[in-house]
């Protein structure tokens, strides 16, 4: 009896409260202790086809990098099966538009030979990301007790004290361009996601399957037409 009271109070509770995540603005990721975080999309090096020299090279180059700077990064890889759903419709669009017989069925056959081939062998795609931290508690400018009560109180940061966020937000794009920097000397591309991208990214790493079939539109429509249907 108890068991069906139970089951019959729905708590409407939204997954929100179970992320980290505050807030994303300004191409930074907001997390609820008052943290921030910049992610950066970096480009790989196929180490193996690299000469032993040059292997060197990139090794002794890496370390150097890790040594240099006196803050943590996090590196993920980001493995997901290969969506090719974008390619495949521009196929379908060139059989249609084909009116030479012979061409078509090549066409055809060309698009089966690639779904068969991904269906079998499960292939998967790779990006990796660098994500770079900062906390407003290893801001020296301010005294021990000011730099804790920021950390047990990031509302004032995040809402109430703007003037400071952009202070720590510049603190963060440094390490942002320093990490650049180094990596581009491993002969590697990185490039900050901005808040568009941020949000995808989360989106997709959230939401594996529905991402998929749903894609996220652009943010900025998304605001506006949030304020039209509020103003209404």
């Amino acid at each position: 009896m108890q068991s069906a009271k139970l089951a019959g109070n729905k708590v409407n509770v939204s997954t929100q409260i179970f992320l980290d995540i505050s807030e994303i603005k300004n191409d930074t990721v907001i997390l609820k202790d008052g943290t921030l975080r910049a992610v950066l999309v970096a480009s790989s090096v196929n180490f193996a086809l690299k000469s032993e020299e040059e292997q060197v090279a990139l090794v002794s180059s890496y370390v150097t990098f890790l040594n240099y700077i006196d803050y943590p990064i996090q590196i993920v890889v980001q493995s997901r099966k290969l969506d090719i759903g974008g390619y495949l419709k521009r196929i379908e669009e060139i059989e249609r538009k084909q009116t030479n017989e012979l061409l078509k069925k090549q066409i055809a056959n060309y698009k089966a030979y690639v779904n068969d081939l991904i269906d079998l062998n499960d292939i998967m795609s790779k990006r990796f990301f660098i994500v770079i931290p900062y906390s407003p508690i290893e801001d020296k400018k301010h005294g021990f007790f000011s730099r804790v009560g920021t950390i047990l109180s990031p509302s004032k940061v995040i809402k109430l004290k703007q003037e400071k966020f952009n202070d720590y937000l510049h603190e963060l794009n440094q390490r942002v361009e320093h990490v650049r920097m180094n990596v581009n000397s491993l002969d590697i591309t990185a490039q900050r996601l901005d808040t568009q991208g941020l949000i995808e990214l989360y989106y997709e790493v959230y939401n594996p399957q529905t991402s998929n079939s749903q894609k996220l539109g652009n943010v900025e429509n998304m605001r506006i037409e949030d304020n039209l249907t509020t103003t209404k």
